[in-house]
């Protein structure tokens, strides 16, 4: 089981100098494209089993960090590698779970699941059998033939879940995944991705703008400056197995880190603000 400062081995994931700049139409209505930076000099690394959070203010580039490391985009500067390997696309070894469930309306959970692994020419009796493994780890046992309408939300992001690691990736990308939730059906499935990366020892990285769950969740919690988005610091998070108290939210060590990342965040977020006011007023 994943423990919660990993060691000090070669790491799976690693962002050296990556920058990012896109190309927009200019505000002044002459036709002219203009250049904007989302991310300048990223420099970080990511443990084999470490489950990483992103946090920072809206405009920082979370997103645009995770689509590169998804192969979804490519950087305007710097590498990302990947056990050893620069990422130069989409590849089976990452699956990737974003705020919208994205299911296909017409297939059941069990179909949903099955998807990924028609791609990858997984015979159709074991196709079954694996999607029947990954909605039982997911707590989805009993509802496999229920089409996405039939579920709610929290289920249909279980399907989500379940269709991701199916194929098995050796790391799993998660942008908010729980931020279309209710706090109740949230916390639980906080607890539920835990449990499924204390038992699969996954390499997660996860965006939220919830600083709750950053430190719920992360073994490390990566705070990100306003546009152009760096890292600013990375905050170390003890606090032992999350199962080993029912009220852990409340705990003196949790508020601790709540305060460290809630400072880091303050300042950040006034200047994304500003920044948002002078783009608005051009």
């Amino acid at each position: 089981m994943p423990e919660d400062t990993p060691p000090l081995t070669k790491p799976r994931i690693v962002f050296e100098g990556v920058r990012k700049d896109f190309t927009v139409k200019d505000r002044t209505g002459i036709g002219q494209r203009a250049r904007f930076t989302a991310l300048d000099g990223i420099d970080l690394e990511i443990a084999d089993g470490e489950f990483v959070v992103l946090v920072g203010p809206s405009g920082c580039g979370k997103s645009t960090l995770l689509e590169l490391l998804g192969g979804l985009a490519r950087p305007t500067g710097g590498r990302i590698l990947l056990d050893g390997e620069p990422v130069t696309g989409p590849g089976l070894d990452r699956g990737i779970v974003f705020q919208q469930y994205a299911l296909l309306p017409w297939r059941t959970a069990q179909g949903n699941v099955e998807f990924g692994l028609e791609a990858t020419g997984v015979p159709r009796r074991q196709r079954a059998a694996r999607a029947r493994e990954f909605l039982d780890l997911v707590g989805l046992t009993g509802f496999e033939d229920r089409h996405p309408h039939e579920l709610s939300g929290g289920m249909r992001q279980r399907v989500a879940i379940a269709r991701s690691l199916a194929y098995d990736p050796a790391v799993l990308l998660m942008d908010e995944p729980f931020a279309a939730l209710d706090a109740q059906t949230r916390e639980s499935l906080q607890d539920e991705l835990l449990r499924i990366w204390q038992r699969t020892g996954k390499t997660v990285v996860f965006i939220t703008h919830g600083i709750d769950e950053a430190v719920y969740l992360g073994q490390r919690v990566a705070v990100m400056t306003s546009r152009p988005g760096r890292i600013k610091q990375i905050v170390p998070v003890a606090l032992g197995p999350r199962t080993a108290t029912d009220d852990l939210r409340s705990s003196p060590e949790f508020a601790r880190h709540r305060h460290e990342i809630w400072s880091l965040l303050h300042d950040e977020v006034a200047r994304a603000q500003q920044l948002e006011k002078e783009e608005a007023s051009v």
